[in-house]
């Protein structure tokens, strides 16, 4: 078991959460929480990944064949999807902050502080 993938998966995850801690635009913050949302892409991954494993399809795999986890490949997949929507929808707000406020710098804006 190598741990090189998770020590991959921990710095695009800090990569991501020092741009979001760092940034000065909500664009920008929208871009960073994608980049540190997407290192569960590497880490689920690693976690289904068997070395000699073949595709998990089984009408033509004889028994004992190793495979990959299918339910793994399942999660990454619901998890881009999630991921492409929520990013979607932040985008969304964004703009409509940008529309009602004039700008997407978070110390801008006024209004929303309590």
């Amino acid at each position: 078991m190598s741990v090189l993938p998770y020590a991959i998966a921990g710095w695009i995850f800090l990569a991501g959460l020092y741009g979001l801690a760092t940034s000065r635009d909500l664009v920008h913050a929208v871009g960073c929480l994608s980049v540190a949302q997407s290192s569960t892409y590497v880490l689920l991954l690693a976690v289904g990944y068997r070395r000699g494993g073949t595709a998990p399809v089984f009408s033509d795999v004889k028994p004992g064949v190793r495979v990959v986890d299918p339910v793994v490949q399942a999660l990454a997949l619901t998890d881009v999807v999630v991921g492409a929507t929520v990013t979607a929808l932040l985008l969304a707000l964004v703009v409509q902050t940008a529309k009602r406020h004039g700008t997407v710098d978070p110390d801008e804006l006024f209004e929303l502080r309590g």
